[in-house]
Protein backbone atom coordinates (compact mmCIF):
# COMPACT_ATOMS: atom_id res chain seq x y z
CA UNK A 1 0.00 0.00 0.00
CA UNK A 2 1.46 3.32 -1.14
CA UNK A 3 -0.73 5.60 0.98
CA UNK A 4 1.02 7.44 3.82
CA UNK A 5 0.96 5.95 7.30
CA UNK A 6 -1.61 7.68 9.53
CA UNK A 7 -1.26 5.62 12.72
CA UNK A 8 1.84 3.77 13.82
CA UNK A 9 1.79 1.49 16.89
CA UNK A 10 5.29 0.42 17.89
CA UNK A 11 6.14 -2.20 20.49
CA UNK A 12 3.13 -1.35 22.65
CA UNK A 13 2.67 -3.37 25.83
CA UNK A 14 0.30 -3.00 28.76
CA UNK A 15 -0.29 -4.71 32.11
CA UNK A 16 -3.12 -4.55 34.62
CA UNK A 17 -2.61 -4.90 38.36
CA UNK A 18 -4.73 -7.46 40.19
CA UNK A 19 -4.89 -7.59 44.01
CA UNK A 20 -5.80 -11.02 45.33
CA UNK A 21 -8.70 -11.48 47.78
CA UNK A 22 -8.66 -8.08 49.49
CA UNK A 23 -6.84 -4.77 49.88
CA UNK A 24 -4.02 -6.52 51.76
CA UNK A 25 -3.63 -9.33 49.26
CA UNK A 26 -0.72 -9.94 46.95
CA UNK A 27 -0.53 -7.70 43.88
CA UNK A 28 -0.07 -9.51 40.58
CA UNK A 29 0.67 -8.03 37.16
CA UNK A 30 -1.46 -9.38 34.32
CA UNK A 31 -0.09 -8.75 30.80
CA UNK A 32 -2.79 -7.47 28.43
CA UNK A 33 -0.82 -6.29 25.39
CA UNK A 34 2.42 -7.90 24.36
CA UNK A 35 4.69 -5.93 22.04
CA UNK A 36 1.99 -4.93 19.52
CA UNK A 37 3.07 -3.41 16.20
CA UNK A 38 0.75 -2.23 13.45
CA UNK A 39 0.30 0.56 10.90
CA UNK A 40 -2.90 2.07 9.51
CA UNK A 41 -2.68 4.05 6.29
CA UNK A 42 -4.60 7.19 5.36
CA UNK A 43 -7.98 6.31 3.87
CA UNK A 44 -7.80 2.68 4.99
CA UNK A 45 -10.35 0.59 6.88
CA UNK A 46 -8.25 -1.63 9.12
CA UNK A 47 -9.89 -4.55 10.89
CA UNK A 48 -8.82 -5.92 14.26
CA UNK A 49 -10.43 -9.18 15.30
CA UNK A 50 -10.03 -11.81 17.99
CA UNK A 51 -11.86 -13.41 20.88
CA UNK A 52 -13.27 -11.38 23.78
CA UNK A 53 -10.56 -10.55 26.30
CA UNK A 54 -7.70 -10.72 23.80
CA UNK A 55 -6.78 -7.03 24.27
CA UNK A 56 -8.56 -5.31 21.38
CA UNK A 57 -10.32 -2.65 23.48
CA UNK A 58 -7.24 -2.06 25.61
CA UNK A 59 -5.26 -1.33 22.45
CA UNK A 60 -7.96 1.11 21.33
CA UNK A 61 -7.79 2.89 24.70
CA UNK A 62 -4.00 3.12 24.41
CA UNK A 63 -4.34 4.68 20.95
CA UNK A 64 -6.80 7.21 22.37
CA UNK A 65 -4.44 8.03 25.25
CA UNK A 66 -6.89 6.78 27.87
CA UNK A 67 -4.73 3.89 29.12
CA UNK A 68 -1.04 3.89 30.04
CA UNK A 69 1.29 1.73 27.98
CA UNK A 70 4.91 1.06 27.16
CA UNK A 71 6.07 1.67 23.59
CA UNK A 72 5.18 4.37 21.08
CA UNK A 73 2.01 5.45 19.27
CA UNK A 74 2.34 8.03 16.49
CA UNK A 75 -0.27 9.93 14.46
CA UNK A 76 1.18 11.41 11.27
CA UNK A 77 4.59 10.75 12.76
CA UNK A 78 3.85 12.68 15.96
CA UNK A 79 3.11 11.34 19.43
CA UNK A 80 -0.60 11.06 20.12
CA UNK A 81 -1.85 13.60 22.67
CA UNK A 82 -4.51 12.61 25.20
CA UNK A 83 -8.00 13.87 24.27
CA UNK A 84 -6.79 14.93 20.82
CA UNK A 85 -9.58 15.49 18.29
CA UNK A 86 -7.52 13.64 15.66
CA UNK A 87 -8.88 10.29 16.86
CA UNK A 88 -12.45 9.65 17.96
CA UNK A 89 -14.19 6.48 19.09
CA UNK A 90 -17.58 4.82 18.64
CA UNK A 91 -18.31 2.50 21.57
CA UNK A 92 -20.10 -0.83 21.77
CA UNK A 93 -23.19 0.30 23.70
CA UNK A 94 -24.62 3.52 22.22
CA UNK A 95 -27.20 3.88 24.98
CA UNK A 96 -24.55 3.86 27.70
CA UNK A 97 -22.34 6.43 25.96
CA UNK A 98 -25.06 9.08 25.47
CA UNK A 99 -26.82 11.12 28.16
CA UNK A 100 -30.54 10.26 28.34
CA UNK A 101 -31.42 13.75 29.59
CA UNK A 102 -30.06 15.66 26.59
CA UNK A 103 -31.54 16.13 23.14
CA UNK A 104 -29.79 14.66 20.11
CA UNK A 105 -28.86 18.08 18.73
CA UNK A 106 -27.15 19.01 22.01
CA UNK A 107 -25.23 15.72 22.09
CA UNK A 108 -23.82 16.14 18.61
CA UNK A 109 -23.10 19.85 19.04
CA UNK A 110 -21.32 19.44 22.39
CA UNK A 111 -17.85 18.60 20.93
CA UNK A 112 -18.01 21.77 18.82
CA UNK A 113 -18.86 23.82 21.90
CA UNK A 114 -16.04 22.25 23.93
CA UNK A 115 -13.52 23.04 21.18
CA UNK A 116 -15.03 26.51 20.59
CA UNK A 117 -15.73 25.83 16.91
CA UNK A 118 -18.13 28.12 15.02
CA UNK A 119 -20.96 30.41 16.00
CA UNK A 120 -24.23 28.98 17.38
CA UNK A 121 -25.80 29.27 13.93
CA UNK A 122 -22.83 27.60 12.26
CA UNK A 123 -22.91 24.78 14.79
CA UNK A 124 -26.61 24.15 14.16
CA UNK A 125 -25.88 23.89 10.44
CA UNK A 126 -23.02 21.45 11.09
CA UNK A 127 -25.29 19.32 13.28
CA UNK A 128 -27.97 19.22 10.55
CA UNK A 129 -25.37 18.23 7.94
CA UNK A 130 -23.95 15.52 10.19
CA UNK A 131 -27.38 14.05 10.93
CA UNK A 132 -27.98 13.76 7.19
CA UNK A 133 -24.54 12.20 6.72
CA UNK A 134 -25.34 9.42 9.19
CA UNK A 135 -28.79 8.79 7.72
CA UNK A 136 -30.98 10.73 10.15
CA UNK A 137 -33.31 13.65 9.45
CA UNK A 138 -32.40 17.03 11.07
CA UNK A 139 -35.69 16.83 12.96
CA UNK A 140 -33.95 14.27 15.21
CA UNK A 141 -32.27 17.22 16.95
CA UNK A 142 -35.26 17.58 19.25
CA UNK A 143 -35.50 13.90 20.23
CA UNK A 144 -33.94 12.12 23.18
CA UNK A 145 -32.17 8.78 23.32
CA UNK A 146 -35.13 6.78 24.66
CA UNK A 147 -37.08 7.66 21.50
CA UNK A 148 -34.53 6.00 19.20
CA UNK A 149 -33.88 2.43 18.12
CA UNK A 150 -30.51 0.79 18.73
CA UNK A 151 -29.36 1.48 15.19
CA UNK A 152 -30.45 5.11 15.39
CA UNK A 153 -28.58 5.55 18.68
CA UNK A 154 -25.41 4.21 17.07
CA UNK A 155 -25.85 6.64 14.16
CA UNK A 156 -25.97 9.46 16.71
CA UNK A 157 -22.77 8.15 18.32
CA UNK A 158 -21.08 8.04 14.92
CA UNK A 159 -22.22 11.58 14.11
CA UNK A 160 -20.99 12.83 17.49
CA UNK A 161 -17.61 11.20 16.87
CA UNK A 162 -17.28 12.64 13.35
CA UNK A 163 -18.43 16.20 14.05
CA UNK A 164 -14.82 17.25 14.81
CA UNK A 165 -13.59 15.72 11.52
CA UNK A 166 -11.10 13.28 13.08
CA UNK A 167 -8.26 11.75 11.09
CA UNK A 168 -9.11 8.30 12.42
CA UNK A 169 -12.35 6.79 13.69
CA UNK A 170 -12.13 3.80 16.03
CA UNK A 171 -15.26 1.63 16.02
CA UNK A 172 -15.04 -0.78 18.97
CA UNK A 173 -17.61 -3.60 18.62
CA UNK A 174 -19.95 -1.01 17.12
CA UNK A 175 -22.45 -3.58 15.83
CA UNK A 176 -22.31 -6.25 18.54
CA UNK A 177 -25.24 -4.82 20.52
CA UNK A 178 -27.45 -4.48 17.41
CA UNK A 179 -29.68 -6.99 15.66
CA UNK A 180 -28.53 -8.40 12.33
CA UNK A 181 -30.45 -5.93 10.16
CA UNK A 182 -29.36 -2.83 12.09
CA UNK A 183 -25.79 -4.11 12.22
CA UNK A 184 -25.70 -4.55 8.45
CA UNK A 185 -27.00 -1.01 7.98
CA UNK A 186 -24.26 0.37 10.24
CA UNK A 187 -21.61 -1.55 8.29
CA UNK A 188 -22.91 -0.01 5.07
CA UNK A 189 -22.92 3.42 6.73
CA UNK A 190 -19.23 3.00 7.59
CA UNK A 191 -18.56 2.20 3.95
CA UNK A 192 -20.44 5.30 2.79
CA UNK A 193 -18.64 7.54 5.27
CA UNK A 194 -15.31 6.05 4.26
CA UNK A 195 -16.01 6.86 0.61
CA UNK A 196 -17.65 10.26 1.06
CA UNK A 197 -15.37 11.64 3.79
CA UNK A 198 -12.16 9.77 2.84
CA UNK A 199 -12.33 8.48 6.39
CA UNK A 200 -9.74 6.20 7.98
CA UNK A 201 -11.29 3.60 10.29
CA UNK A 202 -9.98 1.09 12.82
CA UNK A 203 -12.84 -1.42 12.99
CA UNK A 204 -12.64 -3.72 16.03
CA UNK A 205 -14.91 -6.74 16.18
CA UNK A 206 -14.99 -10.41 17.16
CA UNK A 207 -17.30 -10.92 14.14
CA UNK A 208 -14.91 -12.15 11.46
CA UNK A 209 -17.55 -11.98 8.69
CA UNK A 210 -18.22 -8.29 9.40
CA UNK A 211 -14.49 -7.52 9.47
CA UNK A 212 -13.87 -9.28 6.16
CA UNK A 213 -16.86 -7.53 4.56
CA UNK A 214 -15.83 -4.04 5.60
CA UNK A 215 -12.05 -3.88 5.91
CA UNK A 216 -9.14 -3.50 3.52
CA UNK A 217 -6.73 -5.34 5.82
CA UNK A 218 -7.25 -7.52 8.88
CA UNK A 219 -5.10 -8.26 11.93
CA UNK A 220 -5.86 -11.12 14.31
CA UNK A 221 -5.14 -10.69 18.02
CA UNK A 222 -4.76 -13.44 20.60
CA UNK A 223 -3.70 -13.06 24.23
CA UNK A 224 -2.51 -9.51 23.67
CA UNK A 225 -0.35 -10.22 20.63
CA UNK A 226 -0.96 -9.81 16.89
CA UNK A 227 -0.76 -13.19 15.19
CA UNK A 228 -0.99 -12.11 11.57
CA UNK A 229 -2.15 -9.46 9.11
CA UNK A 230 -3.79 -10.11 5.73
CA UNK A 231 -5.88 -8.46 3.04
CA UNK A 232 -9.61 -8.99 3.43
CA UNK A 233 -11.65 -11.23 1.19
CA UNK A 234 -9.51 -14.30 1.76
CA UNK A 235 -11.00 -17.61 2.85
CA UNK A 236 -8.41 -18.10 5.54
CA UNK A 237 -5.99 -15.75 7.28
CA UNK A 238 -2.55 -17.17 7.68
Amino acid sequence: MNKPVLLSVRNVSNVYTDRKLNAFGKIELKPVLNNVNLEIHTGEIFGLTGKSGCGKTTLARCILGLTDYEGEILVDGQKQVEKSAAIQMVFQDPGASLSPTKKIGWLIEEPLVIHNIGTPQERIQKVDEMLLSVGLDPSYKTRRIHELSGGQKQRVCIGRALILKPRLLIADEAISSLDVSAGAQILNLFRELHQNMKLSILFISHNKDAVEYLCDRIAVMEKGALLCTASSGVDEIS
